[in-house]
């Protein structure tokens, strides 16, 4: 089960309805984690993207609602128009509501985007088979590790390479972990821990979707290994 709202449109289309937020991150004296807006603005957008393109959507518009204050605005959307360019989208709107009447102790922001789909590719079924293969590209990072640690975060532009690919299946790995998403994934199989092996830990969160999992078959190996390169984590699951 992806986390995302797919709506038939009409006899050719669905919308395809990804959101993310984020509290307690910004610059206010409250906040958990101290960064720039552009920064917050930047990752929600990645990670309601990320959800809306693994499920086929072409990303049309983007809505965000800022409750960092009206200060705020300019910079959040410098961080939304990061991410649109990273992905190289065009003809992609952007629009938004801000909370000024009354002021929070701590930053907050919610961030939906639109996307369609054609009714043909919306595939809701996928069975893990003796054949199929699993990856996770880029490193499961949360709060300060983020920053701290972003050459490990898989690039926008590399999601968007692989989404290209056919027969490639890609899941956005978020709060819950790697191990969360796999389990939702296939409509046959769920794993215990035990059943999954990586260097990685399958159990942490992924904050705003520093990694994501890949699904593809052992013909595509070489061309996802060469495509993610240092991003690339082989994940081994038992096979029964």
């Amino acid at each position: 089960m992806r986390d995302v709202l797919i709506i038939p449109f009409n006899g050719e289309e669905s919308l395809v309805i990804a959101s993310d937020n984020s509290g307690g991150i910004g610059l206010k004296e409250m906040d958990e984690v101290y960064v720039p807006y552009e920064v917050v603005a930047y990752y929600s957008f990645r990670v309601a993207v990320m959800e809306c393109m693994a499920a086929g959507g072409a990303p049309f518009a983007v809505t965000l609602l800022n409750f960092c204050g009206e200060q705020a605005w300019k910079t959040l959307m410098d961080g939304i128009h990061r991410g649109i360019e990273e992905l190289g989208l065009a003809r992609i709107q952007v629009n938004g509501s801000t909370e000024s009447n009354f002021s929070l102790v701590q930053s907050a922001a919610g961030l939906t985007v639109l996307g369609k789909v054609q009714n043909d590719a919306v595939d809701n079924c996928l069975e893990f088979s003796e054949e199929t293969m699993v990856a996770v590209i880029g490193k499961p990072l949360v709060g300060n590790e983020v920053v701290e640690f972003e050459g490990e975060v898989a690039p926008l532009s590399l999601f968007k390479e692989l989404c290209l690919l056919e027969d490639v299946i890609l899941l956005p790995v978020g709060s819950k972990g790697i191990l969360y998403e796999l389990n939702q994934l296939f409509s046959n199989r769920t794993f215990k821990e035990t059943e999954v092996s990586s260097s990685l830990d399958i159990k942490k969160s992924a904050g705003p979707s520093t990694c994501f999992l890949a699904v593809f078959s052992q013909e595509k190996k070489e061309e996802i290994m060469a495509e993610a390169g240092r991003y690339f984590h082989k994940v081994e699951v038992i096979k029964c």
